[in-house]
């Protein structure tokens, strides 16, 4: 196994948790990702703004980004991909003409109505061998952490 220089700092990646989290999040993304991709060319981004839109319509590209936590980059470039390919529409919201809100297209609404039970089928099978004392500490847990990260990052948002 290889060994840490001496003289440098040592970050164990074993036991550090943002790395932990987000190979977790990679590999149980890549591998639901492949059913939605391989049926649908769909990618991970497309699809998170896609099942983001199918529970709460009418938001924006930015609060799509918010509540996903990912970069408003990708977020943009996946909605454009969406409205492309008729999966999404784009209306002005209300009286403010300004302010453009997204919601699934029928096109889209026939994706979603698909992927999401296979997501939800994928979840069970994941959790299958915890039992529902442990998901619910789970739950806790990581509603706890999300509920540290953002105190953290209101209070610091220059630091790691």
């Amino acid at each position: 196994m290889n060994q840490p220089r001496p003289g440098h700092a040592e970050l164990d990646l074993e036991h550090f948790l943002p790395y932990r989290l987000s190979v977790l999040s990679n590999r149980v993304s890549g591998t639901i990702a492949r059913i939605y991709t391989e049926r649908f060319a769909l990618g991970i981004t497309e699809w998170r703004v896609m099942a983001v839109l199918g529970r709460y319509p009418d938001l924006s590209a930015n609060e799509v980004a918010q509540r996903t936590a990912m970069d408003k980059v990708a977020v943009s470039r996946a909605v454009a991909r969406l409205l492309e390919a008729g999966r999404l529409q784009r209306e002005t919201h209300g009286d403010d003409r300004r302010r453009s809100v997204l919601c699934l297209s029928e096109a889209g609404y026939r994706i979603y109505d698909e992927v999401a039970p296979l997501a939800l089928a994928f979840e069970r099978r994941l959790l299958d061998g915890i039992d529902a004392d442990e998901r619910a500490v789970l739950f806790r847990l990581l509603d706890r952490l999300d509920e540290l990260e953002l105190r953290a990052e209101t209070e610091s948002p220059s630091s790691p």
